[in-house]
């Protein structure tokens, strides 16, 4: 194919060629004066070639350089999973904006972690309250996706974190512990497998692809209620293997390609050599940046590959249970589980984006981690230390860092994230000593960051991180404002929060996760 590509007052002759000895995914791109050259095996190789022509002319409005370029992936498979189930579910103009931004990223495969957020036909009091996405919704997403060169993975946990169905007196019988105030963990039983079967029956035709993510992690419950003598004779990880083989296997028959999360049977090794090696996929996942109580994905992805089990490497944007951000965290997480998967053959990369308790913090916090995680995921060594700074606004990265100035640490956390959800009376896990000085001088960084701001949620998010702060100053120190005036603060962020989740997200959920804060306003006395 020959046709004009045009740069400022420039024409250049572009051809489109095909060279079978390409990688995977691979292109070249070779601009003369003569004219312009890609070179490409497949659909992906073309479209990224492309891309990068794009970039280039962005670069280079005048006069395109000469130059040659052969590039191809690391992993095949460069993943994001968003967390849709922890109370915010986004707009479809903001997941059409993040798939615009994955497409330019090269990530080629989304997925969106699903617990009660898809409107099942026959399951309405799990969902009616959650804003959910809908089958057709589903199937616009996918097709949207497609065409950006995306695949769109069913996601459906099925064995733990089912609570908000579990919650339901109609459910209850599914529960391994049916008697708790939160149950958690189905109980694995033929009825529980029909009825998972159930949901993926309804799920699967909305997607184009054959692949689904079982989830089945933390299951914290089992053996402890009605599986308890099973797991007491045969033991409570081949209880846990045998039910996921049972899931897996079903889907399986009907041609899927199943992945689930190797927490589980990273517990029990034993387990690890009996898992299938076909159509399966395990998700080793880690969220910490190597240290010296943990080494990250090295104690992690080799266990998979020396069973011979294909498996993905998953680490995480680090901006769950931080309001702001913990970059640092981040970028190490992400660049370990780059090297570790490229050492120990994984098949793919997928970066987690989390929203526990009451996802308070807005999708911009993580963009630095999803940005830096895609430029890794494509290659490793040419990309460990970009300048992110090119890429990112800078002001998020600041964000990002501004935890460290407490020096204060905990684990999956930020302090400021620990400090709004705990009551001030609780025993907080952080690690470090309480310094008036620090805990100033980290204020009046989130205040120098505010005043350059202009996106609305990430100013709120600021606005939290700030109120975190002052009740860091009220439970260590005993100092810091009158309790009134905190009250008359939180309420403030609460309101303020109420507006900055509606520009981007559903209102379902939105008050199971405002109720997260009003819970703190107990802290400070009746109103």
């Amino acid at each position: 194919m020959i046709k004009g590509t045009a740069t400022g007052d420039a024409v250049y002759r572009t051809e489109v060629l095909n060279d079978p000895t390409l990688p995977e995914q691979g292109y070249r791109l070779e601009i003369r004066r003569s004219g312009i050259k890609i070179f490409a095996e497949d659909d992906a190789g073309l479209r990224y070639a492309q891309g990068t022509l794009e970039q280039l002319q962005e670069q280079h409005p005048g006069e395109l350089p000469c130059l040659r370029i052969r590039d191809w992936p690391d992993f095949p498979v460069r993943g994001y999973m968003l967390d849709i189930s922890r109370d915010r579910v986004p707009t479809m103009r903001t997941l059409d904006a993040l798939i615009d931004r994955l497409a330019r990223l090269r990530i080629n495969q989304l997925q969106l972690y699903t617990e009660h957020t898809f409107a099942y036909s026959q399951h309405e009091a799990v969902w009616q309250d959650a804003s959910p996405m809908t089958a057709d919704e589903i199937r616009k997403l996918d097709k949207r996706c497609r065409e950006r060169g995306i695949e769109l993975v069913a996601n459906q946990n099925s064995f733990g974190h089912m609570e908000r169905w579990l919650r339901h007196e109609t459910y209850r019988g599914l529960a391994e512990q049916p008697d708790a105030d939160q149950p958690a963990c189905l109980y694995p039983s033929q009825e529980t497998s029909r009825f998972l079967q159930g949901l993926y029956t309804e799920l699967l035709p909305c997607f184009e692809s054959p692949k689904i993510n079982i989830g089945c992690d933390e299951t914290f419950e089992l053996g402890c209620g009605r599986s308890a003598a099973a797991c007491n004779k045969q033991g409570r990880g081949r209880v846990y293997f045998d039910f996921l083989m049972q899931i897996v296997q079903s889907l399986q028959q009907k041609d899927h390609e199943v992945q689930f999360w190797g927490d589980i049977v990273l517990e029990q090794r034993a387990l690890i050599r009996d898992l299938p090696k076909e159509k399966l996929t395990a998700l080793a996942w880690w969220y910490e940046a190597p240290n010296a109580l943990d080494p990250g994905f090295s104690a992690r992805a080799p266990l998979f590959a020396e069973a011979g089990v294909p498996f993905f490497v998953c680490p995480g944007t680090s901006s769950w249970n931080s309001l702001i951000g913990r970059l640092p965290n981040a970028l190490g997480n992400l660049l370990d589980a780059a090297k570790q998967g490229v050492a120990n053959g994984a098949g793919g990369y997928l970066i987690t984006d989390w929203g526990d308790y009451g996802h308070h913090q807005p999708y911009a916090i993580s963009q630095p981690g999803l940005t830096y995680g895609a430029a890794v995921s494509w290659c490793v060594d040419s990309n460990r230390d970009l300048v992110l700074e090119d890429y990112v606004d800078p002001k998020l990265l600041r964000l990002g860092r501004v935890y460290e100035s407490t020096g204060l640490l905990a684990g999956n956390a930020t302090v400021l994230g620990i400090a709004l959800r705990q009551p001030l009376d609780a025993k907080w896990k952080i690690i470090g000593e309480i310094d008036e000085t620090r805990l100033q001088n980290t204020m009046d960084e989130l205040a120098s960051i505010q005043d350059e701001l202009d996106d609305p949620e990430v100013i709120q998010a600021v606005r939290l991180a700030k109120h975190a702060l002052r009740r860091i100053e009220l439970a260590k120190l005993g100092s810091g404002l009158p309790l009134e005036e905190m009250r008359t603060d939180l309420m403030d962020c609460i309101h303020h929060q109420r507006d900055a989740w509606l520009r981007s997200s559903r209102p379902g959920g939105l008050e199971d996760s405002l109720d997260r804060l009003r819970a703190r306003l107990a802290d400070y006395g009746s109103n």
